[in-house]
Order: C-alpha cells, then sequence, then structure tokens
C-alpha cells in the first residue's frame, strides 16, 4: 500500500528556463569573479616574493588553478546558454 503524503501547505514554485538561466548565470559570474580575484592575489603576491623559490611556485600553481577554474566557469556558462537555448 503506497503512502499518502499531504503537499498541502508547500510551495510549488515554477522552474522555468528563464529562472534556471538566471541563477546559473548568476553562478558563473561569481565563479569568475573569484577566479580573477585569486589571479591578481597570486600576481600580487608574485611580485612581492622577493625571488623566494617557493613563494614564486606558490603563486604560479594559484594563477595556473585559477585559470583552469576561469576558463571552466566561461565553458560551464557557455553550455548552459546553449542547451537552455535550444529548450
Amino acid at each position: 500500500m503506497a503512502a499518502v503524503v499531504d503537499t498541502g501547505p508547500l510551495p510549488k514554485p515554477e522552474a522555468s528556463s528563464a529562472k534556471i538561466q538566471a541563477a546559473l548565470s548568476t553562478f558563473f559570474v561569481i565563479m569568475g569573479a573569484v577566479s580573477l580575484l585569486v589571479i591578481t592575489i597570486a600576481g600580487f603576491r608574485y611580485v612581492v616574493s622577493h625571488g623566494d623559490s617557493r613563494l614564486i611556485k606558490q603563486s604560479k600553481d594559484a594563477i595556473m588553478y585559477a585559470v583552469i577554474g576561469l576558463v571552466v566557469s566561461m565553458a560551464s556558462f557557455a553550455i548552459v546558454n546553449f542547451v537552455i537555448g535550444r529548450l
């Protein structure tokens, strides 16, 4: 015997493609902004490292990972907009 669940007081939001696209676009913009912030901070740390090879390596790694994150964010944004545009 199947259990009956009363969903009367729960809201029933509409998930339109425009709302989903807006939410995901906001998320990807925030991801991109964080990536650019990390690139800026790592670049500053690179400049003020005073030739310390450990700090230079940490800064280069941070820049590389932030650039990868930025590329992933931009690709995800393009894919989501393409898919939602086709729906």
